[in-house]
């Protein structure tokens, strides 16, 4: 987040997007419908789904999905054209604007609606809503990034807040919410292909030299790694020969599951490292039992950029240990030295490492988180990002086109599916499905569709139905919704048993590799 969870109720207007914040984040759904219902503030909620947030609106805009770049080009093409955008802030901290301001021309609201469905008028009254609040912020999560244009979906939203002036100052900002609760830490520590910890570029001799220096080592890679979607592919093609997975469930929660399986059992050796037994761990030639969160400490570092402590609680159950430790034996096994005394001594390397993590130290932490960048110990962290400039000086305007996603619903395949998360499960159910309460609250997968869908289909609530795709098909319970929107099925990933990535489609974003997992075509009938 570019901004921090309690501004969000400073915000004059809150535009969501993208996001079913009620069920996946609901504690900062919290905050949002208080900020709507107690401080009256404009809250926007754009979902193709009647989603419980959308009760707290002001105004609910109902697009196809993976329209999302129409529907925002068409709404900066009337700020521009009302001129309600911040002249001086594009002047004095952006670049190219006047390219951003011709390919939106195009996307009147008339035009865009062909596009999404969403009423021109809406979009004229969104558009206007946003741009004359005094603070404006955008909240968004996978239902913007796991698009085939997922990138050019943030970008989109980024060119709309520098628009408006709303990058830089308290209230405001371009909020991505963090999937998993140090999802964020994980990207801080360099868990991606193509940085070292804090985003500090692999393909930089001079971070090179400073990683091989610290970590005792003559050279580093100087290549951008593979993302776990280009990693799968790769195996049928004979390019990777083992694959060692730490709490992550991909036989679950793929794209085209039954291919990412397949896949996993051609392997020469899988290891699994979870705190219990997942899909995948049954695949796996060893499985390393490694300790939950209660039975370790550490950091973790959440979606506003905050580090905190994680303390542990009670030992580690059987022979599990955590994960810090489980590397370390396997990396002196290997003749590779790791002897670090606790998770103290390797967040001391972080920080030395780590320009954002600099200021950052267990002593600090114990009087409570702080949020980076944080360079040094007398820095209090940073509450807000880009207060007087972007890191890189302009802010860059993308001029970004409408496409459709990889597979539209046809005559074979004539409805959209959409899967995501319920309240009451979590991710593939490794943790959620083993606590009884929320098993009781939803114990089953369901396929939600609306009440016309549904006559059309001859389909009544509870009805076992066949969902299919060009990819597989699964069998479970219809749950007819007002919150579905007519066209458009909706499917929780959680169920093992009833997989929602059986169907999904493996499409990837071209610069991310994020998988489409928010469309695909597919066709229902009873079982």
């Amino acid at each position: 987040m570019t901004n921090s969870i309690g501004e969000l109720e400073d915000s004059d207007c809150l535009l969501v997007i993208g996001s079913n914040t009620n069920e996946n984040h609901p504690v900062i759904a919290a905050r949002i419908k208080r900020a709507a219902r107690l401080k009256n503030k404009d809250l926007i909620v754009v979902d193709p789904r009647k989603q419980d947030l959308v009760k707290f609106s002001r105004l609910w805009l109902r697009q196809f999905p993976g329209t999302d770049i129409a529907l925002v080009n068409a709404m900066m093409n009337l700020i521009i054209q009302e001129n309600l955008y911040d002249a001086a802030y594009v002047a004095e901290r952006t670049e190219n604007f006047e390219a951003l301001k011709e390919t939106v021309a195009k996307y009147t609201p008339e035009y865009a609606e062909k596009i999404t469905g969403v009423p021109a008028a809406q979009i004229i009254e969104a558009a206007r809503m946003y741009a004359k609040a005094k603070a404006g912020t955008i909240v968004y999560c996978m239902g913007i990034t796991q698009h085939t244009v997922g990138t050019d979906n943030v970008k989109t939203l980024a060119n709309l807040a520098m628009l408006c002036g709303n990058v830089g100052i308290e209230g405001g900002g371009v909020n991505p919410l963090r999937g998993q609760n140090n999802v964020q830490g994980a990207c801080d520590m360099g868990g991606l292909p193509n940085v070292f910890s804090g985003y500090q570029a692999v393909t930089d001799p001079a971070n090179r030299e400073k990683m091989a220096k610290a970590w005792g080592v003559d050279n580093l890679p100087d290549w951008v790694g593979m993302t776990m979607t280009d990693m799968l592919p790769a195996i049928s093609k004979g390019g990777i020969k083992a694959l060692y997975i730490m709490g992550e469930n991909p036989a679950l929660t793929d794209p085209d599951a039954d291919h990412a399986i397949k896949a996993m059992q051609q392997l020469d050796l899988l290891v699994v490292q979870d705190i219990f037994l997942t899909e995948t761990g049954k695949l796996a030639d060893v499985v390393l039992p490694a300790s939950s969160f209660a039975e370790k400490d550490g950091t973790f570092s959440n979606t506003e950029r905050r580090v905190s402590r994680v303390r542990q609680a009670i030992h580690p159950v059987g022979q599990s240990k955590p994960d810090w430790k489980i590397v370390c034996e396997i990396s002196n096994r290997l003749g590779y030295p790791m002897n670090y005394a606790n998770p103290e001594a390797v967040f001391e390397e972080i920080r030395k490492l780590t320009p954002a993590y600099a200021g950052i130290s267990y002593k600090r932490l114990d009087s409570g988180g702080l949020q980076w960048p944080c360079p040094n110990e007398e820095h209090p962290g940073t509450v807000y990002l880009h207060k007087d400039r972007f890191a890189k000086g302009k802010g860059t305007f993308f001029a970004i086109d409408h496409k459709d996603p990889a597979e539209m619903p046809d005559a074979e395949y004539p409805l959209y599916l959409t899967t995501g998360r319920l309240l009451y499960q979590y991710h593939s159910g490794t943790m959620s499905r083993r606590a009884a309460g929320l098993t009781e609250k939803a114990p089953e997968c369901l396929v939600e569709l609306s009440p016309e869908d549904a006559a059309k289909y001859g389909v009544a609530s509870g009805d076992q139905l066949r969902v299919r795709t060009r990819r597989g098909q699964i069998t479970a319970k219809a749950h007819i919704s007002h919150k579905a929107v007519p066209g458009t099925i909706f499917i929780p990933f959680h169920f093992a048993e009833a997989s929602a990535n059986k169907l999904t489609n493996a499409a990837l974003d071209p610069v991310s590799k994020i998988p489409e997992y928010k469309v695909c075509a597919v066709q229902i009938e009873k079982a």
